[in-house]
């Protein structure tokens, strides 16, 4: 498969979390090959299917699951529940057949404490890999090294008694963080790279891309001022997210380990790279500090926050974060999602079931906006978060914090096949490891003329017939009358977009004559024109040529 080293930027992702998309052997769990046996629907080469360029898979690789494969005991191999390497090519070569990318999802910032590198550093001060984890003496009276907190809850410091020091965990206590510091963890971790390179790969998206450095006198994280906006994934119940973390991420120096990171990813000219970029300032600091991490030649190729993952996503907060990510993206390119499986499903995080048609007008806009667009799995079926029950939690998150927060099993259960078959066709009958139970299957929404399954296909079949929605210029039109509506422009083609985020029907005037309306007739709210206005029913959503 032949691949143009900007391909990133025209295609449009597609994130499957493996344990939750299809269950090939019947354990629970899915696998590799239930994702190979499912491409065709994804995009089957000739046209069909739904359409995406690339896959972002969740961690699979060997793992203890404290953390659902984000805390990695070999980084260069499958976990058995997960398949084996050679059903991994075998994915990928019939990925690569259909014209579908592959990206991984790499935690580069920690390790499970089952790494053989944890285990042999922690076996005392002076070993070969003695330096590669973070690990502090005590304070004089025996106490922490600081107030770092662990996103998860609690310190960010457990006590090895073995070594008597303390060691750093910016998450779960099975999940040390290495030391970016050292050039031999920093050349490992390239060489995991290379390893996933030379196996076909086509970019990574980097867990936690800002957590890498911290700050190597220890001092403690400032509390967040009284007055200071909630963020995107502010818990209020949730101690870590009340200090700015400025010491234990966030730091400058870390663009310096991306810099390198970068230079390995240059090697190969395909390569693409996305940052998780989790902010802990108010919204025009977080998408600065993400535009930050993708602007320019020694950063990140791309680089996404969860501005848009949050509770509220209504006319006025899209409108001010997009405005804010075109004024700091520089050279940079955009990258955006509406969900993944650290939050709230879209269609009941922003209430849809109320409101149908606003989940499709907001991806709608998803796909149209400079930069590339993440879709996560079961979006384009509406599927709600599930409410999870405390006796069903898997979570560690969850666990640890119910019940003022319940974890995200809920956006996490499985992809629903069919609404005929046992386990909605996510496997033939074994119990899954969440339970299958979405209202809407992909049998459903194929029946439904203008269900949002049709409605994403019929916006990824323009988006691709256009290289202004690709790679074009970005220009807002108006903001006004609760509607959002702007332009894109690639040569002769100029394409206008426009949704409406009120549930009534506003009317605003076209910038220029209409050549062609392309407006998907599958979308539940279509907008029109007549007599040279563009009218937009309730949660509506337009696109179209203008001359």
């Amino acid at each position: 498969m032949t691949i143009g080293p900007n391909w990133w930027k025209s295609a449009v992702f597609y994130q499957i979390y493996p344990r939750s998309f299809r269950d090939a052997n019947n354990d629970g769990i899915g696998d590799l090959q239930g994702v190979t046996e499912k491409l065709d629907y994804l995009n089957d080469g000739k046209g069909g299917g739904l359409g995406i360029d690339a896959i972002w898979f969740s961690p699979f690789f060997t793992s203890p699951m404290a953390d659902f494969g984000y805390d990695v005991s070999d980084y260069c191999d499958i976990d058995p529940m997960f398949g084996t390497l050679a059903d991994f090519d075998k994915l990928v070569a019939e990925a690569h057949q259909r014209g579908i990318k592959i990206v991984l999802d790499l935690v580069l910032n920690h390790s499970s404490d089952q790494h053989p590198w944890f285990q042999e550093s922690r076996q005392d001060r002076s070993n070969p890999k003695a330096d590669w984890y973070v690990w502090v003496d005590p304070k004089p009276d025996g106490s922490l090294p600081n107030n770092w907190l662990s996103v998860f809850g609690g310190p960010a410091w457990t006590f090895d008694e073995q070594r008597g020091q303390w060691y750093m965990h910016s998450f779960l206590r099975e999940q040390p963080d290495l030391n970016w510091y050292h050039p031999e963890v920093r050349e490992a971790l390239f060489e995991v790279v290379r390893f996933w390179v030379q196996r076909g790969t086509d970019g990574f998206r980097f867990d936690t891309a800002n957590f890498f450095a911290y700050d190597q006198q220890f001092r403690d994280n400032p509390r967040k001022p009284d007055d200071l906006a909630h963020l995107e994934t502010d818990k209020s119940s949730n101690p870590f997210f009340h200090y700015l973390s400025c010491y234990s991420k966030d730091r400058p120096e870390n663009f310096d380990f991306i810099a390198m990171l970068r230079k390995e990813l240059d090697e190969g000219t395909h390569l693409t790279s996305i940052g998780e970029v989790g902010g802990s300032h108010d919204l025009e600091g977080t998408i600065k500090m993400t535009a930050d991490y993708a602007n320019g030649p020694e950063r990140l190729h791309m680089a996404y926050s969860f501005v848009l993952l949050n509770d509220l996503v209504d006319h006025d907060y899209f409108a001010t974060a997009v405005a804010l990510t075109e004024k700091h993206s520089g050279e940079g390119w955009p990258c955006w999602a509406l969900g993944n499986h650290d939050c709230t499903r879209l269609f009941s995080r922003l209430d849809c079931a109320e409101k149908p048609e606003y989940q499709q007008m907001l991806l709608g806009l998803l796909l149209t906006l400079r930069g590339t667009p993440i879709l996560y799995y079961g979006d384009e079926l509406d599927m709600p978060e599930y409410p999870i029950r405390k006796d069903q939690l898997q979570d560690p998150y969850g666990i640890r914090m119910w019940p003022e927060i319940v974890g995200r099993d809920g956006c996490r259960t499985p992809f629903p096949w069919s609404s005929s078959a046992t386990q909605q066709g996510f496997n033939s009958g074994a119990k899954p490891w969440l339970p299958a139970t979405a209202p809407n299957t992909l049998e459903d929404a194929e029946q439904e003329d203008r269900s949002t399954l049709q409605a994403v296909r019929g916006l990824l079949r323009i988006r691709k017939s256009s290289p202004a929605l690709q790679a074009g210029s970005f220009q807002v039109v108006s903001t006004e009358n609760d509607c959002y509506v702007f332009e894109r422009k690639s040569g002769s083609e100029t394409i206008l977009v426009a949704g409406n985020f009120s549930g009534k029907e506003r009317m605003t005037a076209l910038p220029a004559d209409l050549v062609e309306d392309c407006t998907p007739k599958s979308l539940a709210q279509a907008g029109r024109v007549e007599n040279g206005k563009l009218h937009l029913p309730g949660y509506g959503f337009f696109i179209g040529r203008l001359t």
